[in-house]
């Protein structure tokens, strides 16, 4: 059984450690599948408008980012009152774990590292309710018991990285569970704007006050350096919420872009016609190159040599040498590394990848 290493990185992008652990030098070419960006890149006009905003240097920021979170409330179709604006998806989730602080959280996993972790700095007792088989599904039963017995779950949805979905109807059970025994479900949609606006959560925020939906725009739009993102719930635990949150945690200019970010059709219309060719393309075609695929929802894969995990490591290191950083999984509770995870990229990108594994499989080193 693989271990987890604390040596290796802890999140996508950071390259420098794998090159070093294969000889390679630090500027070795690498088109990176590790980070779940939108390939297209931020919005063409992004550069001209931040440099419109220089002048907003000079002032404090309104502490209530009024203007930002009344855009927000009126593309997800809520009131203002519900909506937190926060330094990215990572501050929403501390703010979630600051709301119950030193109480009982679940973690559905595996999962993204960072619940666990904001959930530790803030003293709240962690059990695990892991996602069973190959096709990482949630066990409906387990999950509602596990919600009677904890005050707080979170839940990834599409879960990063399996790329699963859990369903709108178990998760209103799972609420409904919750209603009953006072305790609340935080969802990250973190990646839900790669999705069709049917499959998000935001209609279910009026019928139940346990539910804390966590949003990043970091993902979307291609702007990770810039931090944002925000946080749904009911008008009491927002302002709660608000009362955790440090001031003026959100800086001038991505607080700014909010609504001109929500406001670009054109470029939510263009994401969708990328990730409707190429998403189903690039899976079938990962299969067809002997790899173990988790169907995913989200715009990356799961995926395992035949060979079965021990054989990940080996296929990590030879993307890295030709050229293609993969996200290892060592700090994946379940994982231990036995699974990469690959982003979806543009086409261009994605035949490249395609071909790197296609001299895999004539190596033999997959079988």
């Amino acid at each position: 059984m693989m271990r987890h290493r604390t040596d290796w990185p802890s999140h996508g992008g950071e390259a420098a450690v794998l090159l070093a652990r294969q000889g390679l030098p630090g500027d070795h070419p690498l088109l990176d599948f590790s980070t779940n960006l939108n390939p297209l890149g931020p919005p063409a006009w992004l550069a001209e408008q931040l440099m419109n905003a220089l002048a907003g240097v000079q002032c404090y920021p309104d502490p209530t980012y009024r203007e930002a979170c009344e855009a927000i409330a009126e593309a997800e179709d809520v009131t203002p009152e519900t909506v937190l604006l926060t330094n990215g998806g990572a501050e929403a989730i501390f703010l979630a774990a600051a709301l119950h602080a030193r109480r009982r959280a679940v973690i559905v996993q595996p999962t993204f590292s960072e619940y666990a972790r904001a959930c530790h700095q803030h003293g709240l007792a962690v059990s695990s309710l892991d996602l069973e088989g190959e096709a990482f599904l949630l066990d409906d039963r387990q999950a509602q018991r596990a919600m009677a017995h904890c005050d707080v779950m979170f839940l990834c949805r599409p879960n990063n990285p399996t790329g699963t979905l859990v369903s709108a109807a178990v998760i209103e059970r799972l609420l409904a569970e919750g209603v009953e025994h006072g305790s609340t479900l935080v969802v990250d949609e973190a990646f839900i704007d790669f999705m069709t606006p049917d499959q998000r959560l935001t209609p279910l925020l009026a019928r139940y006050p346990n539910l804390v939906l966590l949003r990043s725009l970091t993902k979307y739009y291609a702007i990770p350096g810039l931090r944002l993102g925000y946080m749904l719930g009911s008008a009491d635990k927002v302002a709660r919420l608000r009362e955790l949150q440090m001031p003026w945690s959100v800086n001038h200019f991505a607080a700014s872009l909010s609504p001109l970010l929500l406001a670009d059709r054109a470029f939510a219309a263009r994401t969708h016609r990328w990730f409707m060719a190429e998403h189903s393309r690039l899976q079938d075609r990962l299969v067809a190159a002997g790899l173990r695929v988790v169907p995913s929802r989200a715009n990356f894969f799961l995926v395992q040599p035949v060979a079965g995990p021990e054989a990940s490591d080996a296929l990590l290191a030879f993307l890295l040498r030709s050229g293609i950083l993969a996200r290892h999984t060592r700090n994946f509770p379940g994982l231990e590394g036995g699974w990469l995870r690959l982003a979806l990229r543009d086409s261009t990108e994605n035949d490249q990848l395609l071909s790197v594994l296609s001299e895999w499989q004539d190596s033999g080193e997959g079988t």
